[in-house]
């Protein structure tokens, strides 16, 4: 790797850094046949600020520059009260949600990289992504995740939902 990556708790000042990212990261969904993932302005700066308010907007930084955004936020996650065409692992621990996930194209391992950080936080993580968005179901259940079935957007819009839960000792 040789890059000093550290993981860090976003701040308004970061908001053109994280824009920048997030721009970058909608091309390559664009570029991969991912057209309808991130559209009308989302995420909006007024939804990253939302995640910095609750204490869960961080960004990856390499070399002191922002390569990436994710916001790690605590259960529960409105959207995934009911889930469609499948189960939830477990439905009754208190879980992490990962939303929004965006990276440098330049910057590499930065799926593995979050995921390491957050489940040094928790065990128990459940993640969602867009059926076109072939590149994250790649990552997703590359490090591990269970397909768990479908969950609906507050906009209506269908999500493919994922699990995972390190179990003490051993990762499952």
């Amino acid at each position: 790797m040789g890059m000093n990556r550290r993981i860090r708790e976003a701040i308004p000042a970061d908001m053109a850094s994280i824009m920048q990212v997030i721009e970058a990261a909608k091309g390559i969904m664009r570029s991969s046949g991912n057209m309808h993932q991130w559209t009308d302005g989302y995420p909006s700066e007024d939804v990253l600020l939302s995640d910095m308010e609750k204490g869960g907007g961080y960004v990856v930084e390499e070399d002191g520059q922002i390569v990436a955004y994710f916001a790690f936020l605590a259960s529960p996650e409105p959207t995934y009260a009911t889930i469609y065409d499948g189960k939830w692992l477990d439905d009754v621990q208190s879980y992490h949600v990962v939303h929004r996930i965006a990276s440098d194209p330049d910057a590499h391992g930065i799926f593995s990289s979050i995921m390491d950080f957050c489940f040094s936080k928790d065990a128990n993580i459940r993640i969602d992504t867009h059926r076109d968005n072939h590149i994250m179901q790649h990552v997703i259940k590359k490090y591990g995740f269970t397909y768990c079935g479908i969950i609906f957007l507050a906009s209506g819009d269908e999500r493919l939902a994922y699990q995972r839960i390190v179990c003490e000792g051993h990762s499952s």
